[in-house]
């Protein structure tokens, strides 16, 4: 599931597509859509109104992969439900399951962006590519996945399969009257199933293969190869005549558990399943099992009626209506996915969010947080959506990773101020990939957008005072001395420059002169920070930063007036990322 405005994709995806691939494979197909469509117009306010059952998903044939599946989630848990009922399989993720290994190389004394700068105009491409790039292509760090759960249903008869988006529900019918239900509580640390029928069902829950043989080794970013090269211990399995569980040893101390239960009960066999891991407390097993015996002993339709009340209050935050049905469509898709995977108290949205890959393999491109585009455009929908407290989860994370990232600027820049890998970790510590772009400058400039958005949308002051203005200044602290060098006609200039992806990893991808991605968000960077400042009252910062923004260089323009990726570089090829444009979209420095 990679994210909109990015058209990289999963494995084995030149395979014919069933329908709900188109669904499930981006978080945030339509950001702009979801920026430029709030529910007001002219004044006149649009009464909210429940998807139904055009807006949902519906399908005649089973889903046969797992990035084919129905998405259920609530933030920090997902589930991807799937199959013909020969197995039903609901794959199970977890926001904060994760291998953090170290990368050795990020201690290493050469770790430093001026030798970084010393060797790139040497030549030393391949001793660039051995320090910043080569350990991405191990296994660890990297999101993990959680495990599967497999219900057999006797006699089934596939029908059809589908989702609802009122109440964040996954269906799938049999021709012989069987009916299963599944959700990820909106509220609770626990999906449940419950199915209506007179056959037997067999239940099991497998658990990731970490452990065993390696017949796929990792061959980079896409191709990550089997779990096995984890080389995590066999689970530790109970089960007994109506439960199963597992608990499972990771990196460093870290162990996450999953448990299933079951029990028949209202003419339905009904079961639910948690997910804990060690952050939580050094039990995750028992936490686990506490909270599915609650969920049982609700019930399932007692905690769908809570669940769907959740749902109920966030689709009364907003609504459109389109005269396109697709698009209307698309935009309740796209928001409800941002409800399952965004929320305030879990980790923010990563490539995959809460349905990492399940096929035996490490999730593409690890899993990991993408700052180039893909964090930042899963949260548009907040802001003209209405949902700025799921929005507040991504800031958090933010915020609280801010001292990790003000330590890397220390070391890898030498400077002071605030910059953010551009590859993350749940941490947010660095962890390598395409030297350009994974070391860029401009980084915590465009997250600080999102800073200063929840202000503008909000107007709340204490957030303006305690986080929005810090985290823009110390990111323009940042800035104001990346940019300290002036080039031959006195403005600040850029030691080296570059704009995601032009020219991918190859030599040319760095400019000596500034590219207008860094451009854009470095000038857009002083000017809110001098608005901020302002609101505040505080003139001497304001003047500061509007003197820095005084000394900045132009955009880079070619003699028709159209924006370059840097001087005298016009865009060679259409491209994924647009962002020599950003000066236009997002930042809107230019009408």
């Amino acid at each position: 599931m990679r994210l909109a405005g990015d058209s990289k994709i999963s494995p084995g995806t030149r395979r014919t597509r069933h329908p709900a691939r188109r669904f499930i494979s981006a978080l945030a197909a339509l950001p702009l859509l979801l920026l430029l469509l709030p529910a007001v117009v002219t004044g006149r306010a649009i009464p909210a109104r429940m998807p139904g059952e055009r807006h949902g998903l519906r399908f005649a044939t089973p889903a046969n992969v797992w990035d084919e599946a129905l998405p259920l989630g609530n933030g920090i848990m997902g589930a991807l439900v799937w199959g013909d009922g020969r197995p039903v399989r609901i794959s199970l993720d977890r926001a904060d399951l994760w291998d953090l290994q170290p990368v050795p190389e990020f201690s290493s004394p050469e770790y430093r962006f001026r030798i970084m700068r010393e060797w790139h105009l040497q030549g030393r491409t391949a001793d660039l590519i051995r320090l910043y790039e080569a350990p991405y292509r191990r296994p660890a760090p990297t999101k993990i996945p959680a495990g599967r759960i497999e219900l057999t249903l006797a006699g089934a008869e596939f029908l059809d399969t589908s989702l609802t988006l009122a109440d964040a529900t996954a269906f799938m019918r049999f021709k012989d009257g069987t009916q299963l239900r599944a959700i990820v509580h909106a509220g609770s640390t626990v999906g449940m199933v419950s199915v209506r029928t007179r056959n037997p069902i067999a239940a099991e829950l497998l658990a990731p293969p970490f452990a065993g043989r390696v017949d796929d080794p990792a061959r980079g970013s896409i191709d990550t190869g089997d779990l096995a090269q984890l080389g995590y211990p066999p689970p530790e399995r109970s089960a007994g005549p109506s439960f199963r569980a597992f608990a499972q040893q990771g990196y460093g101390g870290f162990r996450f558990a999953v448990y299933l239960g079951w029990r028949q009960r209202d003419r339905s066999w009904q079961a639910a399943w948690s997910i804990a891991s060690s952050f939580e407390g050094s039990e995750p097993l028992k936490i686990a099992r506490g909270r599915v015996e609650a969920a049982l002993a609700a019930g399932f339709d007692a905690m769908a009626r809570s669940h769907a009340r959740w749902w109920r209050d966030y689709w009364r935050k907003s609504s459109v209506r389109l005269p396109n049905p697709i698009l209307e469509r698309q935009w309740f898709l796209e928001t409800y996915k941002f409800g399952s995977a965004a929320r305030r108290g879990a980790p923010p949205i990563s490539l995959q969010a809460v349905w990492t890959a399940d096929n035996g393999k490490l999730p593409p491109w690890k899993g990991d947080y993408h700052h180039d585009l893909n964090t930042q455009l899963s949260y548009w929908p907040c802001y003209a959506g209405n949902h700025l407290e799921g929005g507040l989860g991504y800031l958090d994370y933010l915020w609280n990773t801010r001292e990790a990232a003000s330590a890397w600027t220390k070391r890898f820049f030498e400077l002071p101020g605030l910059n953010v890998p551009m590859t993350a970790d749940l941490n947010g510590n660095q962890i390598g990939g395409w030297r350009q772009y994974t070391h860029s400058a401009t980084t915590a400039a465009w997250l600080a957008q999102h800073f200063y958005l929840h202000w503008k949308y909000s107007a709340d002051r204490a957030f303006l005072k305690e986080r929005a203005y810090p985290y823009l200044k110390d990111a323009a602290v940042f800035l104001e001395a990346f940019t300290a060098a002036r080039g031959p006609d006195g403005v600040r200039t850029f030691p080296l420059s570059a704009s995601p992806e032009i020219n991918d990893n190859r030599p040319e991808a760095w400019f000596l002169t500034p590219t207008n991605y860094d451009l854009a968000l470095s000038r857009w960077l002083f000017a809110a920070a001098a608005e901020l400042a302002g609101e505040l009252g505080l003139p001497d910062d304001s003047q500061r930063w509007q003197r820095v923004l005084s000394e900045l260089p132009p955009l880079a323009l070619g003699e028709d007036g159209r924006l370059l990726v840097a001087q005298a570089y016009p865009l060679p090829a259409s491209h994924r990322h647009f962002s020599h444009l950003m000066a236009i979209h997002p930042l809107g420095l230019l009408d």
